[in-house]
């Protein structure tokens, strides 16, 4: 009988087993926490053709170093993008009654319902035309609400616009005319900041800002500004920092909604991510197109 004897370097057995496996892969499925791709990471991997993440964003995963490899990457973003646009749509038609103003004073008794808002003729102004954008924008229109819908971004011409069933504004003209502005741009160095004081000023007073996209793209302290004065409403899937500390102002007032990043697909719809990532797989087994490619060009606008 032979005794079991522990690896003598630094290495537990399930790291070297791990990187046994590393070093025949072909294929790697990842997801989120996944560590990056760095130089040294592929250097066990020789391998490797392929990456196909079952998650969003590969911004954290891939380094320089998959592109000089010449590794094809995938993402399932796409399989994400239904349940964030879907978690933004919901956040809307409550910010078109004023949902969080309302509850505040509950104990008041009934509101008059004759001179409260509600969802026909409300302008809702979309900031990014990306996959997720352009998704909640399909959403407005398979409602039976009448909204009028506003979209700013310097990717999108006028009749690109129109296609998707919106009218192209600047983001000043947006925020000036939306009641809801709903935030769906990727966090660039360019979009850092975006919402900003000036942008929240413009927003007529009980407007609602909704961000399912990322924190930085807003102002916090701005945002904050405009909240404790009870002129915004607020729905925040994410924020900047992420979490907030909990004695933070916004995670006290009545008028502002905080979720933790919860707009992306959460428990059973994370089986959609999983589907995704195989199919991709099998599409590029068989030599065929993919549906969510993510080449170096487009890393450096998208989410």
């Amino acid at each position: 009988m032979t005794r079991y004897s522990p690896p003598t370097d630094h290495h537990t057995g399930l790291e070297l087993g791990l990187e046994a496996a590393l070093a025949e892969a072909e294929i790697l499925v990842s997801g989120w926490g996944c560590p990056r791709l760095t130089a040294d990471v592929l250097a066990k991997a020789p391998c490797l053709q392929a990456v196909f993440h079952a998650a969003g964003s590969v911004k954290s995963l891939v380094s320089e170093a998959v592109w000089e490899r010449g590794i094809t990457v995938s993402s399932a973003a796409e399989a994400n993008a239904h349940p964030v646009a879907s978690y933004a749509f919901a956040l809307i038609t409550l910010a078109a009654r004023r949902t969080l103003a309302v509850a505040a004073h509950y104990a008041d008794g009934w509101p008059d319902f004759a001179s409260r808002t509600g969802a026909d003729n409300l302008t809702v102004g979309i900031v990014g035309a990306s996959r997720i954008g352009r998704r909640v924008i399909a959403e407005l229109h398979r409602s039976d609400a009448r909204f009028t819908i506003l979209v700013s971004d310097p990717h999108l011409t006028d009749d690109e616009a129109r296609r998707i069933g919106a009218r192209r504004v600047e983001l000043p003209e947006l925020c000036r005319q939306s009641t809801v502005v709903s935030v769906h741009a990727p966090l660039l160095p360019e979009t850092t900041g975006l919402i900003n004081a000036a942008m929240l000023a413009l927003m007529p007073d009980g407007g609602a800002l909704i961000n399912t996209a990322r924190g930085a793209i807003v102002d916090t302290a701005a945002l904050t500004h405009e909240c404790a004065s009870g002129r915004l409403e607020a729905y925040l899937d994410v924020t900047e920092p992420e979490p907030l500390p909990p004695e933070h102002l916004l995670a006290s007032l009545p008028n502002v909604l905080l979720t933790p990043h919860i707009a992306g697909a959460q428990g059973s719809e994370v089986r959609r991510l999983g589907a995704y990532a195989i199919a991709e797989i099998e599409r590029w087994l068989r030599g065929e197109p993919l549906l969510g490619p993510v080449s170096r060009d487009a890393l450096s606008h998208l989410a």
